[in-house]
């Protein structure tokens, strides 16, 4: 006799909830079967994550090697102590740029499960050291540590500090992702995501030219780490630096400071567990604000009394809104952006820079005007939906190319003033000007070409991390260089001009002149040329970029 749906209720409700281990094993073994199933899903994917995790260790392996035989040279303990200083930055901010590709670290998945916090914790820290990040780290701070230690006494404490800072630096990272759990997976937080990849961009560029002034430039003689001292006697004591700056103190008998830093390192991964464990038990137990909340205020519906009247405005307005609100688009406009400013900083800092660099800006810029429908995704079909002439199809266009240019056009000569201003060259202020706006507009011109013959999908989970779908990169590749060598080759008169002016001497100023009127008749004629196929390939655009 089968038992009743009542019985079978009362029985569930009875069942034995599972014990601590049961939860932390099935979370360990979650963990190894998403980086399986991640693994499967294309042998491209797991031939480069084999690659890249191969090459990391390697990598590892050989700044661990350069720390251990510093060892003994004056200045070794700071170079260590920097390494692992710059490990905690990098861990600590990890979240910030992973979170949205790593589903192990979005502890929101796991709200509705009927899981305690402590078995939870526990799970979650074993199944975070599993992958090649820890490993790399283990790795890197051990040599940090090697790179200071002396003795017996600096093996002991090396053996406790190594795995206590690896422990604390993973569970640094994920403690910020789970008290930022709501925000980061927001569109706030994937802003926040881009705007941090431009400062890590930049700090990558400082970094460099730091280190050439550390470690000096090629056929420079000697090894000075003096100018690390000063940043390192503040860095060692705080944790978890203080661990693995503990085996040096304890090679130099100080014994008692030597566990001081280690009890500061133990205090520090305490105190984040705690954090780790009042959010995770917050995020189970407190339902997410912003699906709480009424809207703010609705925009209103009439266009924006700047804008051009027709179908070219509320284009335009429509895709200033995407460029504003969708985190890949907006990712895209300020990558374009932080290139420029990355290389002008770059080359101010190193003494190499020229007003002529700002050209650079329209031509990256103007990638803004590729894969406009692949934007839209399945909601292309509304639009092509009102495509019904010529003139609309023109208009489409035109609105799109519009709205490039309300940003790119001020940004270019703002920088371009600020690279003026800094190297003194206002004379090569207006030929170079002249040349962005020749490369921005010959960009707009392939640019919207390229959109309507050679579109791609665009991933659906809205990662500003991710632009196209798998299976799109040899479409990506065809875009991102068949626009900037297309527009490097239509902008080559001007760009003739321009070089022999510079050679013989002669007027450059005509090219602020020539370059505008130039670039705007080159997109004048890319954005008829796209409008004239655009209608009879909408089926296939169509097709293209609705990721399915």
């Amino acid at each position: 006799m089968s038992p009743s749906p009542a019985t079978t209720g009362v029985r569930a409700a009875t069942a034995p909830v599972p014990d601590g281990r049961t939860v932390v094993r099935a979370l360990v073994a979650l963990k190894l079967r998403l980086l399986r199933n991640g693994l499967r899903r294309s042998r491209g994917r797991a031939a480069v994550y084999v690659i890249g995790a191969l090459l990391g260790l390697l990598f590892a392996a050989a700044v661990a090697l350069a720390m251990a035989l510093l060892n003994g040279h004056a200045g070794a303990g700071d170079a260590g102590v920097m390494l692992v200083g710059v490990l905690t930055i990098g861990w600590a901010a990890l979240p910030l740029f992973l979170f949205s590709s790593d589903e192990s670290a979005d502890p929101t998945r796991l709200t509705m499960l009927p899981l305690r916090p402590a078995p939870l914790l526990r799970g979650s820290v074993l199944a975070a050291l599993i992958g090649p990040g820890p490993l790399v780290s283990l790795v890197l701070v051990t040599g940090a540590a090697l790179s200071g230690a002396d003795g017996a006494a600096s093996a002991v404490a090396a053996l406790i500090g190594v795995p206590l800072a690896v422990l604390c630096l993973v569970t640094l990272s994920r403690s910020v992702a789970a008290g930022n759990a709501r925000l980061l997976s927001s569109r706030r937080g994937k802003d926040f995501a881009i705007f941090g990849g431009l400062l890590f961009a930049l700090l990558i560029q400082v970094a460099n030219v730091g280190s050439q002034s550390v470690f000096g430039k090629p056929g420079d003689h000697g090894l000075d780490l003096s100018p690390l001292a000063p940043i390192a006697s503040v860095v060692r004591w705080v944790p978890p630096v203080s661990a693995v700056d503990a085996a040096r103190t304890a090679g130099e008998g100080r014994y008692g400071l030597a566990l001081l830093q280690l009890a500061g390192t133990a205090a520090l991964l305490v105190l984040l567990l705690r954090w780790w464990r009042a959010s995770l038990q917050q995020l189970m137990v407190t339902a997410d604000a912003s699906t709480l909340e009424v809207a703010r205020g609705v925009q209103s519906s009439r266009g924006w009394g700047f804008l051009p009247a027709g179908r070219a405005g509320a284009v335009m307005q429509r895709h200033l809104r995407y460029a504003w609100r969708e985190p890949r688009a907006k990712a895209a406009v300020f990558t374009s952006i932080g290139m420029t400013l990355v290389v002008c900083v770059l080359s101010v800092v190193q003494g190499w820079s020229t007003v002529y660099l700002i050209a650079a800006t329209g031509l990256f810029l103007g990638l803004q005007m590729l894969n406009l429908f692949g934007m839209d995704g399945s909601a292309f079909w509304m639009v092509a939906a009102t495509l019904l002439t010529p003139a609309d199809a023109r208009a489409e266009l035109r609105g799109r190319a519009y709205a490039v240019l309300s940003y790119a056009l001020p940004v270019t000569t703002v920088l371009g003033v600020g690279l003026a201003a800094v190297t003194g060259d206002w004379a090569g202020l207006a030929p170079a000007l002249g040349t962005a706006f020749t490369l921005l507009g010959c960009g707009l011109a392939v640019g919207a070409v390229l959109s309507v013959l050679a579109p791609y999908t665009m991933p659906s989970d809205s990662n500003p991390m991710r632009n196209a779908a798998p299976g799109q990169g040899g479409l990506v590749m065809l875009n991102s260089f068949g626009s900037m060598f297309g527009a490097a080759l239509l902008a080559a008169p001007v760009g003739g001009y321009l070089g022999w002016a510079l050679v013989t001497d002669g007027p450059a100023w005509p090219v602020l002149l020539l370059g505008p009127l130039y670039g705007a008749l080159v997109a004048v004629l890319g954005v008829r040329l796209a409008a004239g196929r655009l209608l009879e390939r909408i089926p296939e655009i169509l097709a293209k970029t609705v990721e399915r």
